[in-house]
């Protein structure tokens, strides 16, 4: 069955930029993320994301997990849990790894739930 596409428009907007501040993600104390290459994603009305590159994220304190959803506009998105917050830290993080022309920027990043982390934005 073929996934519907959406390019991105009027309608719906999406941009992204390189966001200047430095982006630490932080759970129970424990720095999960630390970067100064994170990108800033809008879409539409909804807040803007954080995402940050892979090799700024401490994978060692993720775990994989089946969880899969699909956007129309990005592509298909799986997910990590953090193990360090229990239930708070399932499907907690997600990531488009092949994703839509129009938002390939975020290719090799990782997003993280803000209600389910601490993240701060510190001016450089």
């Amino acid at each position: 069955m073929n996934k519907p596409v959406k390019q991105p428009g009027p309608d719906h907007p999406i941009t992204i930029e390189p966001n200047p501040a430095r982006v630490v993600v932080s759970v129970a104390g424990r720095v999960i993320a630390d970067t100064q290459n994170a990108l800033t994603l809008r879409e539409a009305s909804y807040p803007g994301v954080q995402y940050i590159p892979r090799k700024d994220v401490d994978m060692s304190q993720l775990v994989r997990t089946e969880h899969l959803t699909y956007c129309p506009y990005k592509g298909d998105c799986s997910y990590y849990s953090l193990a360090a917050i229990g239930e708070r830290g399932v499907n907690a993080v997600w990531t488009y790894e092949t994703p839509y022309e129009a938002v390939a920027a975020i290719e090799g990043h990782l997003a993280f739930y803000p209600d389910r982390v601490e993240l701060t934005e510190q001016k450089v």
